[in-house]
């Protein structure tokens, strides 16, 4: 376990190796759980700014999903959450002409009409994390079927799963945290050798 400030961040964050290969698992992420995506409580102004904008990109389904139940819902187990199209994809999801599922936030970032990506937990998967009263525990937790071909792309192209996140987690916890894990990532690794 690594502690960085009121962080407890699994080993296996920075043993890992992972590079997601959605040729292989199509965006199973975005329709295979629980419950749609969990968002933080400060995205959810985001989400009703946005919803318009990203509108053109989801389907039809999606759509009706969102005017029937809003733009997220609230579940006992996972909090707020991004609504999902009869408990499967993701209502913001959709699929390009290669059946990868794609998400509308993500889309219409790329395209320059929204400044937020998609939701955090998106973004960081497959790190989860889970708060408690004194600590933020931040785990690696990838399906095991669903991600093993990103788990042996991530160990063909030798990339830690936390240089695999790099972006998502200055996004969350900003670029000083990252240095300080990447310093301790490197004793790990040159521990190793």
């Amino acid at each position: 376990m690594i502690a960085i400030d009121n962080l407890l961040i699994s080993d296996d964050v920075v043993e890992s190796q992972f590079v997601c290969d959605l040729t292989k698992c199509k965006g199973g992420c975005c329709e295979d759980g629980d419950a749609g995506a969990p968002l933080a409580k400060e995205e959810l102004a985001i989400i009703n700014k946005a919803y318009e904008v990203v509108k053109q990109y989801m389907t039809p389904d999606g759509i009706a999903v969102i005017e029937r139940k809003g733009q997220y819902e609230y579940d006992a187990e996972f909090g707020w959450v991004t609504p999902t199209i009869e408990g499967k994809m993701c209502a913001y999801g959709f699929r390009d002409k290669a059946g990868v599922v794609k998400c509308a936030f993500e889309q219409a970032f790329y395209d320059g009409k929204i400044e937020w990506k998609k939701p955090i937990s998106c973004h960081l998967y497959p790190i989860k994390v889970k708060k408690t009263k004194e600590y933020e525990m931040v785990n690696y937790e990838p399906r095991d079927s669903l991600c093993s071909p990103a788990c042996v792309l991530g160990k063909k192209l030798k990339v830690p799963t936390y240089v695999f996140l790099k972006e998502a987690l200055i996004r969350k916890y900003g670029e000083d945290f990252y240095e300080v894990l990447d310093q301790v990532a490197h004793g790990y690794y040159k521990d190793k050798s």
